[in-house]
């Protein structure tokens, strides 16, 4: 089982260096928000959200407001600097104990979910705090496989794995109705509406 304070302490040493060892592919994060439904006037949660690569791309669509939560002080920190409070709110928190003053019509769980211990915990503590209609995304800029083999270093002691895009679909069905499932040689993504 993956200790949460491990968790921390690993991303606390990774965040300086982050940003500088990141590797984007634009065309598959546009597909990735597209079918995550990010659109103009949306208000986003980004769950785990690092150092917030994805904050430019939820606002260069004009969504409402972006709110970024990170269980590690070091990536909240990064990601708190880079904009201002007043486009961008960022929690240091567990999303799964985290109290939030409002419900979101986008949660997007990019790059993280295999480092959640328990993911049926994580999907229902999510649909607590998506709006009827909202949609959920768990999403990887990378094949299943590609991701485990990179998981399988450093990082093996804070990440279960990536499990199949159907067992992860189980686990969605009983709060959001699930319309996308894609786990191919580029990328993986499991979303659906809020019930």
């Amino acid at each position: 089982m993956i200790d949460k304070q491990d968790v921390i302490r690993f991303f606390d040493r990774c965040a300086p260096s982050w940003d500088s060892e990141l590797i984007r592919d634009d065309e598959i994060i546009k597909k990735i928000l597209d079918n995550g439904g990010v659109k103009e006037g949306a208000d986003v949660l980004d769950v785990a959200c690092g150092t917030g690569v994805l904050f430019p791309d939820y606002l260069s669509r004009g969504v409402g407001s972006v709110t970024g939560i990170d269980i590690s002080p070091e990536m909240a920190k990064i990601a708190a600097g880079k904009f201002p409070a007043d486009k961008v709110r960022v929690i240091c928190g567990d999303v799964e104990t985290a109290r939030f003053d409002r419900t979101f019509d986008v949660v997007m769980v990019y790059n993280a979910f295999p480092h959640f211990p328990e993911p049926e915990r994580l999907i229902a503590s999510l649909a607590a705090v998506t709006k009827p209609g909202g949609r959920l995304s768990v999403a990887h800029g990378m094949s299943r496989e590609k991701l485990d083999r990179h998981h399988s270093g450093t990082a093996r002691p804070v990440s279960n794995g990536l499990i199949s895009a159907d067992e992860l679909a189980a686990i969605f069905a009983p709060f959001f109705d699930v319309d996308v499932k894609i786990s191919n040689d580029r990328m993986y993504q499991v979303s659906g509406i809020r019930k």
